[in-house]
C-alpha cells in the first residue's frame, strides 16, 4: 500500500465527512471510568518536532478551543498494538519480562529508524499528522514483532483490529460538536502539506496505555535504545 494514496484517501472522505456536519463525537473522552487499557510499543518525535505540531495545533485551538488535543506527553507513532486496549485487560494478566523479551529478540540488526512528519489528514473523528518512514526498517520491524509474538504463545491480539501499516499520530479528537466544521477544514488545508521535520528514532518504548495515551494513566514498561 502507497502511504501517500491512503493518506490522501483518508483525508478526501474525512474532509467531506467533516465539512458536511456529519463527523463523530468520541464519548469516551470525558468517561472518567473508561477502563479500557492495553500494552503497545510505540515512537516518540523528538523535541522540536513537538514544537512544530504545537503550533499547528494552537491553530486548531483557537477555532475550536472545546476538543480534546494531545499534550506533548502524549503524542506518539504507534510502532505496534500488541494488546489491544479493553476493559477486560490488565497489567497482572502478563509477565511484562516475556514481552521484554520478544521485543529484544525481534529489534536484533535493526536499521536506523527515520520518520519523516509531513502534511496532515483527517478521520471522521479525529486530525493527525502523517508520519512517513524513510525505508523498510519499520516495516520489516513490525513484521518480525508480527512472528515473534505469534510464536511465542503470549496473550496478544496484533492486528485483530486491523493491520498496522502507517505512522501517523493523531494529534486532536472531537469531543464537542464543532463550531464551524468548514473552518476547522480550511485550517487543516493550510498545513495539508506543511513539513514537520525528519527525526531519527532514538529510542522505543513499550507502554501500558489507556486508549488515548494520556500520560497521567500511562506505564513505562521498557525503554529500548536504538543504535
Amino acid at each position: 500500500m502507497n502511504l501517500t494514496q491512503h493518506y490522501d484517501q483518508l483525508y478526501e472522505t474525512s474532509s467531506e465527512i467533516i465539512s458536511a456536519g456529519k463527523y463523530s463525537i468520541d464519548s469516551e473522552l470525558k468517561n472518567e471510568s473508561d477502563s479500557r487499557f492495553g500494552i503497545t510499543l510505540l515512537i516518540r518525535p523528538n523535541d522540536e518536532i513537538k514544537a512544530n505540531i504545537q503550533s499547528f495545533i494552537s491553530e486548531l485551538k483557537k477555532a475550536e478551543p472545546e476538543q480534546y488535543f494531545y499534550p506533548d506527553s502524549d503524542i506518539h507513532i504507534t510502532v505496534m498494538s500488541i494488546i489491544s486496549c479493553s476493559d477486560k485487560f490488565t497489567l497482572n494478566q502478563i509477565s511484562p519480562n516475556e514481552y521484554i523479551e520478544v521485543i529484544c529478540r525481534s529489534l536484533v540488526d535493526v536499521e536506523k529508524i527515520k520518520i519523516h512528519y509531513k502534511g496532515v489528514t483527517a478521520s471522521p473523528s479525529a486530525i493527525m499528522i502523517q508520519g512517513f518512514p524513510s525505508d523498510e526498517t519499520l516495516n520489516n520491524l513490525r513484521n518480525r514483532l508480527r512472528e515473534n509474538f505469534k510464536n511465542s504463545g503470549l496473550q496478544q491480539s496484533i492486528d485483530s483490529r486491523y493491520s498496522i501499516s502507517t505512522a501517523h499520530s493523531t494529534i486532536m479528537r472531537f469531543q464537542e460538536k464543532l463550531h464551524d466544521p468548514k473552518k476547522l477544514i480550511q485550517i487543516v488545508e493550510k498545513f495539508r502539506d506543511y513539513d514537520f521535520g525528519e527525526f531519527e528514532v532514538k529510542n522505543l518504548e513499550l507502554v501500558y496505555n489507556d486508549w488515548y495515551q494520556r500520560k497521567s494513566t500511562t506505564r513505562v514498561l521498557g525503554d529500548f535504545g536504538l543504535r
